[in-house]
């Protein structure tokens, strides 16, 4: 066999590959030799990984400051991550999208269960908002664009450069436009019956969260003829699904301004403004007030931001969910609905029942639990990565 011209990252002897035989696709700093040449592996390169016994693993891409330091791209260590490649992925990726929606509106890459770690691509019709929050995909993005315009069509990608894990990977936040034009203003996304208004350049994210989808669906079964409360609503996800599916009214709370703006344009373009409304501040402090003034709704979602998004943050995240419910309880009529959502990735979905029926508890109320959710179909949960199920939604009759 010829020697691969890449440089290797080694296990250490007492580090077992079998995990990684098996297919989990991260490896850890404490699991390798750090010595200099690895030290000096430029973030973002490919090497080939070895066991203690220099027997090739796989592929990965390094990133020497990262606490993953390895992520596996094929388990085939000869493999080449050239654009042919990365079309396969992206061409598999699709056509699973293709037979699961009948329009381009979905995410189109969902990082390891794609195939792809660290990558995120959302596809918004004709835009493509990709998010490299690894260090090789920020080093390979030329290549990424490139396949992504050739198998999808689409004639805009934009770079998002925001959220979390690129800071940890040691990237930048410099979002830009890598292919075509910036979009002149917010893209209208029908899903669900609604219509949503998903501004690309500076919105949340990459612009809208598709993985509540089926959850939003769930909630618009239950609104027909309800008063329906949507606190950290964003741009309106579950009201304007409320709407769709008959709520004589909805009520989208959110601390910010522009995205509750955008869920006000979304209802006029769905021909309900008459039926929506919002009001803007901290969402504790407008649940409390709401309390305090005696409203009443049939159907309550709360779907807060990740509140405990690292296992340190466990204890805090649970109490915050906690007192969302126990705020929002009281809101439901007698026989109503109450819809609580969790996008932790270090809150297991025991835990955040557990915190949710408590807070009903401390609220005064209690419920049945009749419907548990998780993301959709466009966002696979890769089998043995945990992370890759982040999103629980559960749904109580009060």
């Amino acid at each position: 066999m010829t020697p691969s011209p890449l440089p290797v990252l080694r296990l250490k002897p007492k580090s077992n590959p079998r995990h990684i035989r098996h297919g989990f696709p991260w490896v850890f700093d404490n699991e390798v030799v750090t010595d200099r040449r690895t030290r000096a592996i430029a973030p973002g390169a490919l090497a080939v990984l070895e066991d203690a016994e220099r027997r090739p693993l796989a592929l990965v891409a390094v990133n020497p400051g990262s606490r993953i330091i390895g992520r596996v791209l094929d388990r085939d260590p000869g493999a080449s991550m050239d654009e042919a490649w990365v079309r396969a992925h992206i061409g598999r990726a699709l056509t699973l999208r293709e037979r699961l929606f009948d329009a381009p509106f979905y995410r189109l890459i969902h990082a390891e269960a794609d195939g792809l770690p660290g990558l995120i691509i959302d596809r918004f019709g004709d835009v493509a908002v990709i998010q490299p929050n690894a260090a090789w995909a920020e080093t390979h993005l030329d290549t990424l664009c490139a396949a992504l315009v050739e198998v999808t069509g689409v004639t805009t990608v934009v770079k998002n450069a925001g959220g979390r894990a690129r800071a940890l990977e040691g990237l930048d936040d410099i979002g830009t436009v890598l292919f075509g034009e910036m979009p002149t203003g917010p893209v209208p996304v029908p899903m669900n019956g609604a219509v949503y208004m998903a501004d690309l350049v500076s919105g949340q994210k990459t612009g809208l969260f598709y993985d509540q989808r089926p959850n939003h669906d769930f909630a618009k079964r239950l609104s027909d003829g309800a008063r329906v409360l949507d606190v950290f609503s964003h741009v309106g996800g579950f009201g304007l699904a409320a709407l769709a599916g008959g709520a004589r009214s909805a009520l989208a709370v959110d601390a910010s301004d522009p995205a509750l703006a955008l869920s006000r344009e979304g209802a006029a373009r769905m021909g309900m403004e008459e039926r929506f409304d919002t009001r803007q501040g901290d969402a504790f402090e407008q649940l409390e007030a709401l309390g305090q003034e005696g409203v009443r709704f049939d159907v309550v979602i709360c779907d807060p931001p990740a509140f405990a998004p690292t296992k340190k943050a466990l204890d805090r995240g649970l109490r915050a969910y906690e007192r969302v419910a126990r705020l929002a309880a009281p809101l439901v009529t007698e026989g109503g609905f109450l819809g609580l959502c969790s996008c932790s990735h270090a809150v297991d979905l025991s835990a955040f029942r557990g915190a949710s029926i408590r807070g009903i508890g401390r609220g005064g109320r209690q419920g049945r639990l009749i419907h548990t959710g998780f993301a959709g179909p466009d966002h696979p949960m890769h089998p043995h990565l945990a992370e890759s199920g982040y999103l629980k939604a559960l749904f109580f009759a009060l």
